[in-house]
C-alpha cells in the first residue's frame, strides 16, 4: 500500500504549504498574497474554488436523483461516494471562500442582513441549505458505527426522499444562479460567453461535470487502492453524459447563431482561441469519444474523457469568472503562487478527509484496508539506521507531520512579509484634473466622474482664502500644486516627501546632517520641518495642519476635502442636499443611495471611494 502512503504524504505537504500561505494571508491581507486588483477583484479563488467547486460537487444531486427518484438501484453502490464527494466539495467551497473575503469573520452577515435583490444572496443561501441537506443525507453512513446514534439514523433514513428532493431543488437553483451573477455584466463578459441563458448553460454543464467527477473519483480511487474499477456502471454514466454534452454543444452554438455572434469566431482575439479550446474540451471531445462503446468500456478511455470534461468545464467557469473579461485596459491577471497554494491546499484537505472516510466507514461495499492503521502489520523501522518508528499508525503520523512541517517551512521562506503598500502592489496612477474653468475628476478612470466648477468655487469662497482651503501644501516654486502631485495613487497612500530622492546623489544631494540633528537619532522627530528650506511650501492662511507627509489616496483625499466643506456649508445655509452623494455625482443616481446623508468626513475615511461605471445605455442617454 505504498501507493496510498505516498499519495497521502504529497497531500500533507501541499497542506503544509497552504497553511503557511494562509497565515500570511490573514496577517497581511489580500494584497500581500494575491495578484488581485481593483480591475480584477475576482481571481482563481472565485473562478475555481467557488464556481468550479460547486459544479464539481454536482454529482451528488445527479446520483441521488438517479437512485432514489428514478429507482435505478444498480447505481446504489456509487451513491455514497458521490454524496461524500459533494459534501466535501461544498465544505471546500465554504472554506476557500474565507480566504477570498476581505473580512471573512463577517461571512455570517448574509444570514442576518438580507439583500434579496442580489443573486449572490440566493447563491449563498442555497449553498448553506444544500450543505445542510448533504450533511443529513450522509450522516446515516458514519452513524452505522455508533449505536448511540441509531435513533437519529433511523429518522434521517425515513426522511431520505424529502431530503433528496430538497437537494435537487436547491442544487438546481444555485447551479443556475452562479450564471445569473454575470447577467449584470454585459459589457465585461466577452460576447462569446455572455448570453441571457447563461443560468441554463451553467446548470447543464454542472450536470455533465458532476457525472465526469463521479467517473474520475471512482477510477482514481480504484487505482489508488488496487480495486477492480466499476466499468460496467461507469459505462452507463458515460452513455448518459454523452447526451448531456451533446445538448450543451447544441445550445451553445444555437445561442451564438440566434444572438448574431457567430462573426466573433472570425476575429483575431485571443479569447476566440480560448473559446475553441474550451468548447472542444467541454463538449466536442467528450461527445465524440463517448459515442464509441469501446471507449466507454475501458477504464483508460473513461479516465481520458473524465479528465478532458472536468478540465474543460473548469476552464469555462474560470473564463466566465474573469479570465476573458473585456474593458479592463492593459490589466492582465495571473494568479500568484500563493493563490495557487491555497487552492491546492483546500483540495488536498478535502481529499485526505475523503480517504479517511472510505477507510473507516462503509462508503464502498467493501471497506479498503488502512495501510497506516492495520493492527496486523509489524512496527516500522528506519531503512538506514534501523531506528524504531513505532506502530504503523504512529509511524505514519510522524512521517506526515514531518512532511507538513518541512513544506510549511519551505513556503514561509518564500513569502514576502512586507505590507502590500510598502511593496508598491497594485499601483493606480492618477491623472491630473486640470482644465479651464471646470475640472473633470474621474475617480475610477473609466470615463465617468464629476465636474468640479473650479473658478466658481474660488468666487464663492473669496480669492483671498479660497486656494488655501484645498491647496494646503505646494511643491517648491509652485503656487497651487495639483492634488495629484502628492496624492499620486488612486487607492494607496503615497510618500509626498520622497526621502530617497532628497538623499540621492541624482536628486536633492542632501547629507543626513543637513536635515537631522547630529546628536539625535535620525528619525522624523529630529528632522527639520520642510518649510525650513521651502518657505512657500505651506500656503499662507492654510486651514489644514501638516502632521505627516504620507499623502492619503487620491480618492480618499478628494472626498475628505469635498465632504468636509459640503457638511459645513449645508449646516450654515440649511441645505442638507449638499451632503448627499448625488450632489456631485449628478446623473448617476442609480449608482448611489440618494438617502445617504454624509454627516462628516469620518464617515468616509478608510473606505474605498469607488462608484461603479455607468452602463453604455446610460452613457448614450
Amino acid at each position: 500500500m505504498n501507493r496510498v502512503r505516498n499519495f497521502k504524504m504529497i497531500l500533507w505537504m501541499i497542506i503544509g504549504v497552504g497553511a503557511a500561505v494562509g497565515v500570511a494571508r490573514f496577517l497581511l491581507g489580500l494584497g500581500s498574497t494575491t495578484n488581485l486588483s481593483d480591475n480584477t477583484p475576482w481571481g482563481i479563488w472565485i473562478g475555481f474554488d467557488v464556481m468550479s467547486g460547486v459544479a464539481l460537487a454536482a454529482g451528488g444531486f445527479v446520483l441521488t436523483a438517479t437512485v432514489y427518484i428514478f429507482k435505478l438501484e444498480k447505481f446504489h453502490s456509487i451513491v455514497r461516494p458521490a454524496v461524500l464527494t459533494a459534501f466535501l466539495g461544498y465544505i471546500a467551497v465554504a472554506f476557500g471562500l474565507l480566504f477570498d473575503l476581505g473580512l471573512p469573520w463577517n461571512i455570517w452577515h448574509m444570514i442576518v442582513f438580507w439583500n434579496p435583490h442580489s443573486p449572490l444572496f440566493e447563491v449563498g443561501w442555497c449553498v448553506m441549505l444544500y450543505l445542510t441537506v448533504l450533511l443529513m443525507e450522509f450522516f446515516p453512513v458514519p452513524a452505522e458505527e455508533f449505536s448511540f446514534l441509531s435513533k437519529i439514523r433511523k429518522v434521517l433514513i425515513k426522511l431520505r426522499l424529502p431530503l433528496v428532493i430538497a437537494g435537487i431543488a436547491l442544487s438546481t437553483l444555485h447551479q443556475s444562479s452562479l450564471g445569473s451573477l454575470f447577467l449584470i455584466m454585459p459589457y465585461n463578459v466577452h460576447p462569446l460567453w455572455y448570453t441571457p441563458i447563461l443560468p441554463v448553460i451553467f446548470f447543464i454543464s454542472a450536470i455533465g461535470l458532476g457525472l465526469m467527477m463521479v467517473t474520475f473519483e471512482s477510477l482514481f480511487t480504484a487505482w489508488l487502492y488496487r480495486r477492480k474499477p466499476e466499468v460496467d456502471l461507469l459505462e452507463k454514466i458515460g452513455s448518459a453524459a454523452r447526451w448531456v454534452f451533446m445538448t450543451y454543444l447544441v445550445i451553445r452554438v444555437s445561442d451564438l447563431l440566434i444572438r448574431g455572434q457567430l462573426d466573433q469566431l472570425g476575429s483575431g482575439q485571443w479569447q476566440v482561441k480560448m473559446f475553441w479550446v474550451e468548447l472542444a474540451m467541454v463538449a466536442v471531445i467528450p461527445t465524440v469519444m463517448l459515442s464509441f462503446r469501446y471507449v466507454r468500456t475501458k477504464a483508460a478511455g473513461l479516465m481520458t474523457v473524465a479528465i478532458t470534461g472536468v478540465t474543460g468545464i473548469v476552464l469555462n467557469r474560470i473564463n466566465v469568472g474573469g479570465l476573458v473579461h473585456i474593458n479592463r485596459g492593459e490589466t492582465v491577471y495571473l494568479p500568484a503562487w500563493t493563490e495557487i497554494a491555497i487552492t491546492a491546499a483546500v483540495i488536498a484537505g478535502a481529499s485526505l478527509v475523503f480517504l479517511y472516510m472510505i477507510e473507516r466507514f462503509n462508503i464502498w461495499e467493501t471497506r479498503p484496508t488502512d495501510p497506516d492503521a492495520s493492527p496486523t502489520q509489524l512496527p516500522h523501522f528506519h531503512s538506514v539506521d534501523g531506528t524504531w518508528l513505532g506502530t504503523p499508525g504512529i509511524s505514519a503520523r510522524t512521517k506526515y507531520s514531518f512532511g507538513f512541517i518541512i513544506a510549511a517551512a519551505f513556503a514561509f521562506a518564500f513569502i514576502s512579509w512586507e505590507p502590500a503598500e510598502s511593496r508598491g502592489v497594485d499601483p493606480t496612477p492618477v491623472h491630473q484634473a486640470r482644465g479651464g474653468d471646470t475640472l473633470w475628476i474621474d475617480g475610477n478612470r473609466d470615463g465617468f466622474g464629476t465636474a468640479f466648477a473650479h473658478k466658481e468655487h474660488i468666487r464663492r469662497n473669496g480669492e483671498d482664502k479660497s486656494c488655501s482651503k484645498c491647496h494646503h501644501m505646494n511643491q517648491p516654486r509652485d503656487k497651487n500644486t495639483a492634488c495629484s502631485q502628492c496624492h499620486n495613487d488612486m487607492y494607496l497612500p503615497s510618500d509626498a516627501f520622497k526621502h530617497d530622492w532628497h538623499s540621492s546623489p541624482n536628486g536633492g544631494k542632501l547629507a543626513c546632517v543637513e536635515c537631522h540633528d547630529k546628536a539625535s537619532i535620525r528619525d522624523i522627530d529630529s528632522a527639520k520641518k520642510c518649510d525650513y528650506c521651502h518657505k512657500n511650501l505651506i500656503p499662507q492662511g492654510s486651514l489644514i495642519k501638516i502632521e505627516t507627509y504620507e499623502a492619503n489616496s487620491y480618492a480618499e483625499a478628494m472626498h475628505m476635502v469635498c465632504i468636509d466643506c459640503h457638511v459645513q456649508v449645508a449646516v450654515e445655509k440649511e441645505k442638507p442636499v449638499l451632503s448627499r452623494c448625488e450632489t456631485c455625482h449628478e446623473g448617476q443616481r442609480d449608482l448611489v443611495d440618494a438617502d445617504v446623508l454624509i454627516k462628516s468626513k469620518s464617515d468616509l475615511v478608510g473606505k474605498r471611494m469607488v462608484l461603479p461605471p455607468l452602463s453604455r445605455s446610460k452613457c448614450n442617454d
